[in-house]
């Protein structure tokens, strides 16, 4: 039997000391699955609440890189040229740097797509243009400052969520309830969903560093005796990436703030005029890299996406479109069962089957990169002279064979079953 949809949207009420609102859908999390999701109920004529628990989408070091498969997403929504218009990097080819010697890795000039290169904008700018576009549909709100603290069950069915906000308690009642919480979800942890851990032996150490107009233009990562490095051109600043062995920041931090000065200065030499402009180690964010997967991402009214669902690795930057694609299998699936208020269970478990094998082939690519390649360089693996280097072999077939270059480009840009935007636009 179908479970039940929630009601269509109500204006917020006192009900005792928490306000109360009912919705079709509610969406935990103003991320880029969430926003893109709200985005695609709201076209579709589903009325959906986004909940996002910071006031605005200013965060550093947030992922920025919006991949082929992404501005193909933007071009079916008809908005492709507008959020072209917006400051970004074009990034055609990604390169390596192994002991000095550069390798290019991926070339998406050679993709299927409209767009072949990676556009690097902010993730704010990106999530302000997504709010913007789905609040011109009148079945979408976006409520900010409403950090979402517990759900609300009834007989073992999720019928809601419980926020904090500035002006007190509110609770959203829905007939579905989506968490695109991220990797630290609220709503999974909530919902006792069971996590796979496939683990990770690295984290990344952010920062930033200004940009001069006869610096190179590339975006690379760089290569050496157990170091890795991660350059990436944002136009007036370099934003840059320290890949660390897990768990050792309190070592590098012991070793002071000059030695790590140093090791920047070493391994991108023509940054070393301004190696100073990291004045302390709040300039320095730590990203804890994790990998895991719910076993299962729905129950009876809920269901998990992006990284509530996957926390993906950084490697390739991939992590954001992969959770896009989640939010449009999710849209093409569940919107018109959500319009006929027909939903039930076995619709969530569809988008799982739809976005689980994705998941797991990326997953299982990254998990190889990190142990066979990223981990052999941090425990020292690769040396100064490239050809004696561990890594040297896969490098020198990307240098010899070009088409190898656009497999890498085609897995990195367009992904594992790419989704496109099946559900109509609402009159």
């Amino acid at each position: 039997m179908a479970d039940e949809t929630g009601t269509a949207r109500t204006p917020a009420i006192q009900v005792g000391a928490a306000a109360t609102l009912g919705t079709t859908c509610c969406v935990v999390g103003g991320g880029p699955a969430g926003m893109m999701l709200g985005l695609l109920l709201a076209r579709a004529g589903v009325d959906v609440v986004v909940l996002e628990k910071h006031a605005d989408f200013l965060r550093d070091f947030r992922g920025d890189t919006i991949h082929p498969s992404t501005l193909e997403l933007m071009s079916e929504l008809g908005v492709l040229q507008e959020f072209l218009k917006l400051p970004h990097q074009e990034v055609p080819k990604l390169a390596a740097v192994v002991g000095g010697v550069e390798v290019e890795v991926a070339d998406f000039s050679h993709l299927p797509t409209r767009c072949r290169f990676v556009a690097m904008i902010p993730q704010w700018d990106f999530l302000d243009f997504l709010a913007a576009r789905a609040a011109a549909y009148p079945g979408f709100r976006l409520i900010r400052q409403a950090g979402v603290t517990d759900l609300v069950e009834d007989a073992g069915r999720v019928i809601g969520v419980r926020a904090s906000t500035p002006d007190g308690p509110l609770e959203v009642r829905a007939g579905l309830v989506v968490g695109a919480d991220g990797r630290s979800s609220v709503v999974r942890k909530r919902a006792g969903l069971a996590i796979r851990e496939l683990g990770s032996p690295m984290d990344v150490l952010w920062f930033r560093l200004s940009r001069k107009p006869d610096d190179p233009v590339q975006s690379t990562g760089r290569f050496d005796l157990g170091r890795i490095f991660v350059v990436i051109n944002r136009g007036e600043h370099w934003q840059l990436g320290y890949v660390i062995s897990k768990g050792t920041r309190e070592e590098i931090e012991a070793r002071g703030l000059d030695a790590f000065r140093s090791d920047v200065a070493e391994l991108v030499p023509f940054l070393a005029d301004r190696v100073a402009e990291i004045a302390a180690w709040d300039d320095v964010k730590l990203l804890t890299v994790r990998v895991d997967r719910l076993r299962r991402w729905y129950r009876r009214g809920l269901l998990c996406i992006g990284d509530a669902a996957h926390a993906m690795s950084p490697v390739g930057g991939v992590g954001i479109n992969l959770a896009i694609q989640d939010a449009v299998a999710a849209a093409n699936i569940l919107a018109p069962r959500l319009r006929a208020g027909r939903l039930s269970t076995a619709d969530l478990a569809r988008v799982q089957r739809r976005r689980q094998f994705p998941t797991r082939v990326t997953q299982a690519g990254q998990v190889l990169i990190q142990n066979r390649v990223i981990g052999a360089v941090l425990s020292g693996g690769v040396v100064r002279d490239p050809a004696s280097a561990e890594l040297a072999l896969p490098l020198r077939l990307l240098d010899r064979f070009p088409a190898l270059r656009r497999v890498v480009a085609r897995v990195v840009g367009i992904g594992v079953r790419p989704e496109h935007v099946k559900t109509p636009q609402a009159s």
